[in-house]
């Protein structure tokens, strides 16, 4: 049976954060993020859209509904430039409250400001390859359930422990934490030696970090830039994923 106008037109308004949080749902895609939903408990899965060849491949039948629907009907509700099998109506969780106690025990990233929702799934992706178990979006930062964000992480927002909140909060939870932020006449990334805990600050890729979380970094750290290049900067997720890995590579 063909899936209704009614629903077609639902789950294309969850592209909108207003509509997501009104009715606290919000939509994945792919197979490898689906199979990954369906095999933790901490997001439930309301309803599966998937064509008929990606079910039938299962190891077993999922035990929430399922609709099985063409090509043409996944291209309707997708979100996606290129569909791809199956998507999902997930429900939101209940947003968490205050930041994670260990923080002050471990690497964790806050978020400056970054407006790109591709940018904030693919630092979460960062943050999961090389360990930084908490990241804390800060006031102007993309919404996690945006499509583009939950696609770019690649099931990472499954293992992240995602929060918000401004970094002044969080410094007057942890003062003993050390802030990390990037500039050019910070210490070399390669030869830094990073302590067992710290917080590394990203800010947007336009602009930055704001003056105000400039004001709260205590370190600066620059990735060298080549002799004769004339790059001006990195994106904030490439910059991340280098900074990242300098400091597990200090770590040994």
């Amino acid at each position: 049976m063909p899936i209704s106008s009614g629903t077609i037109k639902f789950i294309s308004s969850l592209r909108l954060k207003k509509v997501r949080q009104n009715y606290h749902k919000f939509v994945a895609e792919g197979g490898r993020i689906v199979e990954e939903l369906l095999a933790q408990e901490r997001y439930r899965v309301d309803h599966l859209y998937a064509e008929e060849a990606w079910a039938a491949a299962l190891p077993q039948p999922p035990t929430v509904p399922l609709t099985l629907v063409t090509p043409k009907e996944l291209a309707r509700i997708s979100q996606l430039t290129t569909p791809n099998q199956v998507l999902a109506v997930v429900d939101l969780p209940d947003p968490a409250t205050g930041f994670p106690s260990q923080m002050d025990s471990s690497w964790s990233l806050f978020l400056d400001g970054v407006q790109s929702p591709a940018n904030l799934g693919a630092l979460l992706r960062i943050a999961d390859w090389f360990g930084f178990h908490h990241v804390v979006g800060g006031p102007g930062t993309a919404d996690l359930y945006n499509s583009k964000s939950i696609q770019a992480s690649m099931g990472s927002f499954l293992r992240i422990d995602y929060r918000e909140g401004t970094l002044t909060h969080l410094l007057a939870q942890f003062p003993a934490l050390t802030t990390f932020g990037a500039d050019l006449a910070g210490e070399n990334i390669y030869t830094l030696r990073a302590p067992a805990a710290g917080l590394l600050v990203i800010g947007a890729e336009g602009p930055g970090l704001s003056e105000e979380a400039r004001t709260q970094v205590q370190r600066w750290v620059t990735i060298p830039r080549a002799p004769g290049r004339a790059a001006e900067s990195l994106n904030a997720a490439v910059a991340a994923g280098i900074l990242c890995g300098g400091i597990r590579f200090s770590q040994g």
